[in-house]
């Protein structure tokens, strides 16, 4: 086993892969709540899946659509523990998506009308002040209870990437991936070491993200980082002296094990294999050289080679 990070520069956050203990039922929550479309449903197992995973046995495996970003829904054969009850998002387990919407009022009405979610915001939509970006945001988790944010910017700043999309629907497509981090220049330290730089920073706080996050007294540096391709990205999120929960170390087929699937390409693709990765705070990352059609399967098909689930040192 490998014990050290890949030499590689990552292109693009390809996809996302949320592990669940009924593949089906949550993709019928995302396509009735958030309108993501079905793309298809496979098996995946063997070897080289489990190595990838960390996880022995197969999965039943959805994949969704929204815009032009992937999730995967990842219901493995042996299944691991629910998603922890009193999680916060401070704890370092947490890790949502932004799902970046054209109106998020009429979003949330949507969200409202399909039900099975919980909120995490309190108060509905909270509209953030100028210094923490002036963005209006809701968070929740799923049925699973993986959380996740509806997210709109200022008309005045919205990005180019999603100026273009098209605006038949309120849910445009999945901005980053946030993730809860106890150090974040140890993160910066490892994220830069896969290619990704700082686009962005802010220190949020007041009583907006107080009944954003539903954490008193918050503050929060966040962190925006960015591989080859802008957009999705990753942002950091260091809590400011918080008593964090005791969640246990989240195993590979725990409903809590988000995964971020990382392409590279070009030279630095050359002699990678698929690998799985731990950052320093336990979220899983799966780095892999793009194949038609990615799935780590067919990746680990093409490459001729078993990957190694590999943790940082």
């Amino acid at each position: 086993m490998a014990s050290a990070k890949p030499h590689v520069l990552v292109r693009r956050l390809a996809r996302f892969a949320l592990t669940t203990s009924n593949a089906h039922q949550l993709s019928e929550f995302y396509q009735k709540a958030l309108d993501f479309r079905l793309l298809g449903a496979e098996r995946r197992s063997g070897v080289e899946f489990e190595r990838l995973m960390g996880v022995e046995g197969g999965a039943s495996v959805v994949t969704l659509g929204l815009g032009d970003e992937v999730v995967e829904l990842l219901q493995f054969d042996r299944p691991g523990r629910l998603y922890p009850k009193h999680a916060n998002s401070s704890d370092l387990c947490f890790q949502h998506f932004a799902i970046v919407v054209a109106d998020i009022n009429a979003a949330y009405q949507r969200l409202l009308s399909a039900g099975g979610w919980i909120a995490i915001s309190t108060d509905g939509p909270q509209q953030l002040p100028a210094s923490s970006g002036g963005v209006t945001a809701f968070k929740f988790r799923d049925p699973d209870g993986h959380p996740l944010e509806l997210l709109e910017f200022p008309r005045h700043r919205l990005p180019s990437y999603w100026q273009s999309r098209s605006q038949a629907s309120f849910f445009l497509g999945i901005d980053h991936s946030a993730i809860s981090v106890a150090d974040d220049a140890a993160s910066i330290e490892f994220y830069r070491g896969l290619g990704f730089r700082i686009t962005g920073h802010s220190f949020n706080s007041g009583p907006e993200q107080e009944r954003l996050d539903a954490v008193r007294h918050v503050q929060v540096d966040v962190t925006a980082l960015q591989p080859q391709q802008a957009t999705p990205h990753v942002e950091l999120l260091c809590y400011r002296s918080v008593a964090r929960g005791t969640s246990s170390v989240v195993l590979g087929n725990d409903v809590a094990a988000t995964r971020l699937m990382f392409h590279v390409e070009g030279s630095s693709a050359e002699s990678i294999t698929p690998q799985g990765l731990i950052d320093p705070d336990g979220h899983r990352l799966i780095i892999s050289v793009p194949a038609n059609g990615w799935s780590p399967i067919k990746a680990l098909s093409n490459s001729g080679s078993s990957p190694a689930f590999v943790k940082p040192e």
